[in-house]
C-alpha cells in the first residue's frame, strides 16, 4: 500500500460505556467490556493524500457477547466505540462517518477499524483497503 505513518497515539480504558455512543453505549451499560484499547494514527499515501485511522480492540467477557456487539456496531446508525480525538495526530475536526469501516471478531475480542480522508483525495478503494488491513491488527 506504500503508506507512511505520520503520527500515532493510543489509550487504554476499562469502561467501554464511557467511550462509546448510541445503542452501543446502551449495550455496554448492560454488558460491560473487560478492556478497551484504542489507537489513532495518521497515514500519508503520497501526492498530498493523507488519512486518519481509528482502531479499537474491545475484549468482552465471552465470545457470544463479542458476537452480539459486532452485530450491533456493523449496523449503520447504532453508534460505536468513540475514536480518539483527531487533534491528537494533527487531524483536528475530522469526523468518522463509518463509510470506510471494517470489523473482525476473534473469540471474545472485537476489532473495529475506521478510516477517513484528511487531505487530498485518497481513492475510496484505498480507504476501504486500509480499514480491512487495520481490522486485522493484533491488540497492543
Amino acid at each position: 500500500m506504500r503508506l507512511k505513518r505520520l503520527k500515532e497515539t493510543a489509550r487504554k480504558a476499562t469502561s467501554c460505556a464511557v467511550h462509546s455512543y448510541g445503542d452501543v453505549q446502551q449495550f455496554f451499560a448492560r454488558t460491560p467490556c473487560r478492556s478497551l484499547d484504542r489507537m489513532l494514527f495518521a497515514l500519508d499515501a503520497g501526492q498530498g493524500d493523507t488519512m486518519i485511522v481509528s482502531v479499537a480492540w474491545v475484549r468482552m467477557p465471552a465470545p457470544a457477547e463479542a458476537d452480539r456487539l459486532q452485530s450491533l456496531v456493523d449496523r449503520d446508525g447504532t453508534g460505536n466505540v468513540s475514536p480518539l480525538a483527531g487533534g491528537l495526530v494533527g487531524a483536528l475536526g475530522v469526523r468518522f462517518t463509518g463509510r470506510y469501516y471494517d470489523s473482525r471478531r476473534d473469540g471474545r475480542l472485537l476489532v473495529v477499524a475506521e478510516v477517513e480522508p484528511v487531505t487530498g483525495a485518497p481513492a475510496p478503494e484505498l480507504l476501504d483497503g486500509v480499514a480491512e488491513v487495520v481490522a486485522e491488527l493484533l491488540p497492543p
